[in-house]
């Protein structure tokens, strides 16, 4: 009987999300498409980033809205990305994450509502420098 309640117990324990982590119900994901970002470094071009991210709505049915206005977005995206750099200030070649993030949510804010976009997540993101003689 005792190990069956702590069984009960860890298995609540275990599918609870951790202090913090929301829970995101499924179906509330919107995968965007790549975004190309430059990367400057003292006013020249050195590579480009590519970034995989997707939108995670509040909602499932908030996801179609971001659906919907998925172009409007990701034109959004490439605008905010060739307006101002993406490196760290104090290390331009390597992109700044927490900053990325914040601009991006703040255009997909704006663009579905604020109420119905949660968070942006980062699926991958790959460098690809630019090669030497390659116009920039």
């Amino acid at each position: 009987m005792v190990r069956a309640v702590f069984a009960a117990l860890f298995a609540l324990l275990a599918a609870a999300p951790a202090a913090g982590e929301e829970k995101i119900a499924p179906g509330s994901s919107v995968e965007m498409p790549y975004l190309i970002a430059p990367v400057i470094v003292n006013d020249r071009l050195t590579a480009y980033a590519y970034v995989s991210s997707k939108i995670v709505a509040t909602s499932p049915a908030n996801a179609i809205e971001v659906r919907a206005k998925l172009a409007f977005i990701q034109d959004a995206f490439v605008r905010d990305v060739n307006a101002r750099p993406i490196g760290k200030p104090d290390d331009p070649a390597t992109v700044d994450t927490e900053s990325l993030k914040a601009r991006l949510l703040a255009d997909a804010k704006r663009i579905v509502g604020a109420a119905k976009v949660l968070t942006i997540e980062f699926v991958t993101i790959q460098m690809s420098p630019m090669h030497e003689g390659s116009p920039s």
